[in-house]
This record gives structure tokens, sequence and C-alpha cells, in this order.
């Protein structure tokens, strides 16, 4: 027999108390009342609770002044404020605090019932990261030990997240982790990237076309990660901020709206604030979207990680390949210890993906990390000469050179490998990676 749920309603307004506790109790959960912050706090030593909802305005404190308590003393227990229609103010404060959610009045009990049942299901998130999280999350340096405290407070909150970071960093594995520990992780988890998507493109892919289905569809009931958010124009920003205020949008060429239900996650490069202040990216949207936030660090800044990354990404790339651990010669760690990394942690996995595939032996020595071979002269830039998005134009290039040899040699791969001038195995791994059959 499954467990008996119990809810916590704090509101001085009994017409209130009683819309909730019918709406929850048809769920199934046994609901319990308070009128004020003392006696739900009474009620709060008293009896284990699953889920809490509580009014902002009580007789005698406030909600904020409870979702501190709550914070402190019941950390398990997802917390939801009710808000005055409209006021975006006290919503974005009760987020900040660390509230799972908000709901205005006048209370859609559909929507009441959705927000239970999302703050009712972490406590059945199974708290399992692909191992590409795993990868850019360890380490056990005080920087990455304060992110990862940071990462699981954040997702148990439906709140918009900021994650900045420099290019590489690994935004969007963070910005994945949020997601599989959070409420919606059996839901999709959809990224899109500002910075490789043309400007007459983006509107699109966001929210879709005639025959196209936009992010915001594919993530509904989920997350969306959108990465370079300070390419969106001022149009899209204001698009982007309806959708966070009233979970509605509005597909190009349809006259009607669509409800959403998703979460959203903005990655940035730069520094929202003096975006802000020059004008190019609107305050309100940044007010709202920056409820919460993470800084990524560059890898050059926590170095007494490396150790420890090096080895989760060359145990992962074993695993991945059915074959034995390898490890790593002092030399040669010392070697990726002095090196700057200015593509950061991206730049690190495909040093040691390149080691991996060339090594001979089971050690990984200096020569293997090829550090020093650099290509004397830069590929041609495209058009403009500037690329906005190094990952995805470099990733191309690779694209283009595996599957010109592939052809040039009718799909051999043997040959194409020696081509290329790599292994078997290195055209292989580089293949699964890129998704080329």
């Amino acid at each position: 027999m499954a467990p008996e749920l119990s809810a916590l309603i704090v509101d001085d307004e009994a017409d209130i108390r009683e819309l909730v506790t019918m709406t929850l109790e048809r769920m199934g959960l046994k609901c319990t009342g308070a009128a004020n912050v003392r006696e739900a706090m009474e009620a709060l030593e008293d009896t284990t609770f699953h889920f809490c909802i509580t009014d902002m305005k009580m007789p005698d404190g406030d909600g904020i002044q409870l979702i501190h308590h709550c914070a402190r003393q019941y950390p398990d227990m997802p917390l939801a404020m009710i808000t005055a229609f409209g006021n975006m103010e006290t919503g974005v404060a009760a987020l900040k605090a660390g509230a799972f959610d908000v709901v205005a009045k006048p209370i859609d009990t559909n929507r009441l019932r959705d927000l239970a049942t999302a703050a009712l299901r972490l406590s059945r998130v199974p708290g399992v990261l692909p191992p590409q999280c795993l990868n850019i999350l360890s380490g056990g340096s005080a920087t990455m030990s304060r992110l990862r405290a940071d990462l699981h407070k954040i997702a148990r909150t439906q709140a918009p997240v900021v994650i900045r970071g420099p290019a590489g960093s690994g935004k969007e594995d963070f910005a994945q982790a949020i997601h599989l520990l959070g409420s919606r992780h059996d839901a999709p988890f959809i990224f899109i990237n500002c910075a490789s998507v043309g400007v007459d493109e983006i509107e699109q892919e966001i929210f879709g076309s005639n025959s196209h289905t936009g992010a915001v569809t594919e993530a509904n009931g989920g997350t969306l990660f959108i990465n370079a958010i300070e390419h969106l124009n001022h149009d899209l920003q204001g698009r982007i901020l309806r959708l966070i205020q009233e979970r509605r949008f509005r597909r190009p060429g349809y006259l009607s709206d669509d409800d959403s239900d998703v979460r959203i996650i903005a990655g940035t490069t730069a520094d929202p604030e003096t975006l802000v202040a020059n004008g190019s990216f609107r305050q309100d949207l940044y007010y709202r979207l920056n409820v919460v936030s993470l800084a990524v660090p560059a890898l050059a800044n926590r170095p007494e990680d490396l150790p420890t990354i090096v080895q989760s990404y060359l145990h992962t790339y074993a695993l991945a390949w059915d074959m034995p651990d390898v490890s790593m010669s002092s030399e040669a760690l010392a070697l990726l210890t002095s090196h700057p990394f200015p593509g950061n942690v991206r730049e690190l996995e495909n040093v040691l993906q390149r080691a991996f595939t060339m090594m001979e032996g089971e050690v990984i020595q200096a020569s293997d990390l090829q550090l020093t071979s650099l290509p004397p002269t830069t590929p041609d830039l495209p058009p403009g000469g500037t690329v906005s998005d190094l990952e995805g134009y470099l990733e191309r290039l690779e694209r283009q050179a595996i599957e010109g040899a592939l052809q040039a040699t009718r799909w051999n791969k043997t040959a194409a490998a020696e081509k290329l001038g790599i292994s078997f195995r290195a055209l292989r791994y580089r293949c699964k990676k890129l998704g080329i059959d």
C-alpha cells in the first residue's frame, strides 16, 4: 500500500483554504489548514508534509518568512507561493527565496493540480546523471562543491535560471543536470543554440511555424535550454518574457495562442547586466530570467580538479568502447595542468578523446596529448571573417572532412581512416560522436 501523502495549506482566507483542500484531496492528499504563520509552524513540527502551499500576506507574517523557515528546517518539502494576479515582484521574490513555484489568484485548479503533481514528483527523482554531466561536475575544489550544492537546490524549483560561463565550459551539461535532478526529469530536455542559428531562423526554431514544430512545443512539460540568449532581438526577448510570465506563446503565422508548460534555462557567455546597461537586452526579461543564476568557472580557474576530471572522462570512454580503463603518466598530467585551455572543458575533452584513440599501451603519455602540434594556420573563416560559435564551426569542419573521406573511399572506413591520417578506432569513435553512420 502506497504511503499517504499530505499537504499543508497556509492562508488566512477560509475559502481559499477550502478550494485548495478540495483540489488536493481529489488527488489523494491528506490536507491540513493553517490560518497564519504561527499555526503553520506548529503544524510543521507535529506532522511530516510532502507539499506546502502558502499565501504571501498573513496576519502575523508573510510567505517569504515561511519559505526561509522551511528551507532551513524542511529542505526536502516543496513549497509553493500564492500571489496576487500580476504581482511579478512577489513571485520572483518567492522563487529567489527558494519556493518551488508560484500560482496566482484567482487560483486555476488545473494549474494547481499540475503544480502539486510536479512538486510531489520530486520525491521520485532518480538522481541519475549521464556520464557527460558527471564528468563536468567532478572535482573536489571548493568551487565545484558549492556548484554541486547550488545545482541540487536549483533543480528542486521551477524557477527560470541563467547559467553564465565562458565558451566550452559545459553550460549545456549543467542545464541538463538541473533538468534531470528536478521534477521534469522524465520529460523532454530541448537545447537550442542561438549563436549557431541564423537571425531569421531563430523565431521559427524557438516558436515553430506552419511546417515546423518549434523548441517550445517540443519541450512542453520539460525544460528548454536557450544558449547564447544574448543573440535574441528585442521582439523575441519580449516573446520569451511572455512565455515565462503567462505560460503562453503564439507560433508565427497563427492567430491564436498555445498554452505552454516549460521551464526556461538561459545560457550566456556575456555579462547580462552590461547588455542591459547598453540597451541590447531587455531589463524586464533579465529580471524575470535571473531568478536564480549559476556561474560556471573556466577550467583554468580550478586546476586542482583536473586530475579527477581527466580520470572521469577516461573511464567514460573505456565504458563506451568496452575497453579496459587507462591511466595517464605524471608527465602527461603535468602537461595538461600547465595548459591554459582557452576552450575549457570542451577542449580538454577533445584532447583526451584524441589521446585515448591514438595511444599505444594502457598509459597515456605526454606525446599522446599532442598539445604542441597545433596547425600553423587557421582554416578559412566563414563570410564576415569571424566565428560566433567556435564549437559548432569546428564540428562542421570535422564532419565535412570525415564525410568527404568516406565518400572518396566509397564508405570504406579503413581506407577513410588512412586518408585522414588517423587510426580506424579514432575514426569509429568520431563517427559515433558526430552521428555519422
